[in-house]
């Protein structure tokens, strides 16, 4: 190879892989390898082309074009540089659009060039695509050494964007983790905390024994408010946290077990819990929306109930989730305000499911919560 060209070539290797594995944008990376296979090739026009399932390549970069932009352009399955990346075989051709092994699919867009060359492009275990050169009808051909030293480019170019993209992914999941991590936390320490915070603020402000001054009664009426919307904006915040596309909620009886939990620091004795079924391939959504149900049912207890017992029961059945929370309390009080009880029926149809109430003084009140698992 002329020291020169080789020169060239390391430094635009160079180049790329200091790209690549710095984790600049993806099309930067691959306007970098074509404008340097180009140049290497003292080409009019080179394309960056990458596979798909079908065997087919779409231009995902290109430099040197002139007038029609062929990026987005996709190559039949049947075509030279579709062969050159299955195969990994680099064919060279001294006019694209005569020679029998070129010719039969060269779309319109590459018409008007002659002398074509084409390397796979990647490396043998994960091959990416092709890399192709061309130069306007007329000029002279690629020879024999240039197609080499396009070869080996495309190949380091690949290794580099295959070594980048692992990196990459390693990286991706080290944050996924990290994320979920942060949103578990959020959610089974900081939400419980401000939680039971809450209640025992309510609890205090309604205790007959505590007469509170009325500006006194404002400011902690206004401090729950405060941590109801406090709560509200850290479930945003694992919502947004958490994999978008995680495991089904595995956790959804341990986190319901620790609701029931909460609740019985704050009412002063155990409500009964039973759980009938297999909760392990809840969907997310779906276990997001059972928690907030109980929770809001609990809390309207502790709140307005003045109950003795309350019973909790979550049941799975068939593709049915239904989940009943009942208490011997004194109902539901006149003139309390209904925004709980809107909770529970707009998340029951936002799950595709339905919320029934049923309360009075004698009997206390039931909630029954059901929705469909899909």
């Amino acid at each position: 190879m002329d020291p020169t060209l080789a020169a060239r070539t390391l430094t635009a290797s160079t180049e790329i892989a200091t790209a690549a594995l710095s984790g600049q944008d993806p099309d930067t990376v691959l306007h970098l390898v074509v404008r340097a296979a180009a140049e290497l090739a003292e080409a009019d026009l080179g394309l960056v082309m990458t596979g798909s399932d079908d065997g087919s390549l779409t231009v995902e970069a290109a430099h040197g074009a002139r007038g029609t932009d062929p990026v987005g352009l996709v190559l039949s399955p049947r075509s030279s540089a579709a062969r050159v990346a299955r195969g990994g075989v680099p064919i060279v051709a001294d006019d694209v659009t005569t020679d029998p092994r070129t010719s039969p699919y060269v779309p319109r867009e590459l018409s008007t060039y002659g002398p074509f060359a084409a390397a796979p492009f990647g490396t043998r275990e994960s091959r990416l695509g092709a890399l192709t050169v061309y130069r306007r009808r007329g000029a002279k051909p690629f020879t024999n050494g240039t197609v080499e030293v396009l070869t080996a480019f495309a190949a380091q170019a690949g290794l580099v964007l295959v070594l980048a993209e692992g990196r990459n992914a390693r990286e991706r999941v080290g944050l996924y983790e990290e994320r979920e991590r942060i949103a578990r936390d959020l959610h089974d320490v900081i939400i419980q905390r401000l939680y039971a915070a809450g209640m025992q603020l309510d609890l205090l402000s309604r205790r007959p024994t505590r007469k509170l001054a009325k500006p006194d009664a404002t400011r902690l009426a206004d401090a729950v408010d405060q941590l109801d919307a406090a709560i509200a904006d850290v479930r945003a915040v694992v919502r947004a946290l958490r994999n978008p596309d995680p495991e089904p909620a595995a956790d959804l009886a341990d986190s319901v077990r620790a609701e029931v939990a909460t609740a019985r620091e704050l009412l002063g004795f155990d409500p009964t819990f039973e759980l009938t079924g297999d909760l392990s391939d809840v969907p997310p959504h779906i276990a997001d929306h059972t928690r907030a149900a109980l929770r809001e049912s609990l809390s309207n207890i502790v709140r307005h109930a003045g109950a003795l017992r309350v019973a909790v029961h979550l049941r799975r059945h068939g593709p049915t989730l239904r989940l009943t929370v009942a208490d011997d309390g004194c109902g539901i009080p006149q003139g309390v305000t209904q925004r709980g009880l809107k909770n529970l029926h707009e998340r029951a149809d936002q799950a595709g499911g339905h919320c029934t109430v049923r309360s009075s003084p004698r009997s206390g009140t039931t909630v029954t919560w059901e929705v469909p698992i899909t």
